[in-house]
């Protein structure tokens, strides 16, 4: 399963977008979670608490399994694919019980 490697001035435009917009959203998720744990911390929230977690399961995770598994343990797409579903599962399990959960 040999990968090649492309250098980035010799990517096309779609795919240099495409892993921009992904580390966009990591980075403005994790702002978002940073700003609800912080609300978690100042009002003693727990709903707070789920939530950051949520997010951070939702939109920074699947970035980082994304380039993990991709870049250092090599497997095929459909893993990685697998693992980043599981991780957006997770985070929106999370955010529906920061609504809906008994805290």
């Amino acid at each position: 399963m040999s990968q090649d490697v492309v250098r980035i001035d010799q990517a096309p435009l779609f795919e240099l977008l495409t892993v921009a917009s992904l580390f966009l959203v990591a980075l403005i998720g994790t702002l978002i979670a940073y700003q609800a744990y912080r609300g978690y911390r100042r009002n003693d929230a727990s709903s707070m608490f789920y939530l950051a977690v949520g997010l951070l399961f939702l939109t920074l995770c699947p970035f980082l399994i994304n380039v993990t598994v991709t870049t250092a343990l090599q497997a095929d797409q459909v893993v990685t694919v697998f693992f980043e579903n599981v991780s957006r599962l997770v985070g929106l399990v999370a955010i529906m019980y920061s609504l809906y959960g008994q805290h």
